[in-house]
């Protein structure tokens, strides 16, 4: 009996270890999703990593901004060509479960561009909303 036990619980351990190595996975995705629609100067397509909502929260340089809708016109205002979007490349370096279905990441982001190069740093918190990896906070400076 005793050896049953031991064998379930290794077996759930796995489990749990690979559905946190698959949600990593898939967070990953979006951010990568994210970056080539960037990189194609693809706003719109970048904003999918984003949860489509007035609950949206983003926090940058110039304070919150509140919802998906007005977060893209910000972007679309402070990158209007291809000279300001540049070519965007991210550093992974912690993707951390905060609860189920819930983390966040934290890293880098590089931008080379024609007007100059930009680099910071970023807090990202993803909840998954109807299967799908979401974006819903985003600290980015």
């Amino acid at each position: 009996m005793k050896k049953l036990a031991l064998l379930f619980l290794l077996l759930s351990l796995t489990s749990f270890a690979q559905t946190e190595a698959e949600d990593r996975k898939a967070i990953t995705a979006v951010l990568k999703m994210q970056q080539d629609a960037w990189n194609k100067g693809d706003l719109e397509g970048f904003m999918q990593g984003y949860i489509k909502s007035d609950s949206l929260k983003f926090y940058g340089s110039r304070g919150i901004t509140n919802g998906w809708q007005n977060t893209l016109d910000n972007y679309k205002k402070g990158y209007p060509t291809k000279a300001e979007t540049g070519n965007l490349s991210f550093t992974i370096d912690a993707i951390t479960k905060i609860e189920e279905g819930a983390y966040y990441m934290m890293g880098q982001f590089h931008l080379v561009r024609d007007v100059g190069n930009a680099n910071g740093v970023f807090l990202i918190i993803f909840r998954k909303i109807e299967g799908e990896w979401k974006v819903i906070a985003d600290l980015s400076c």
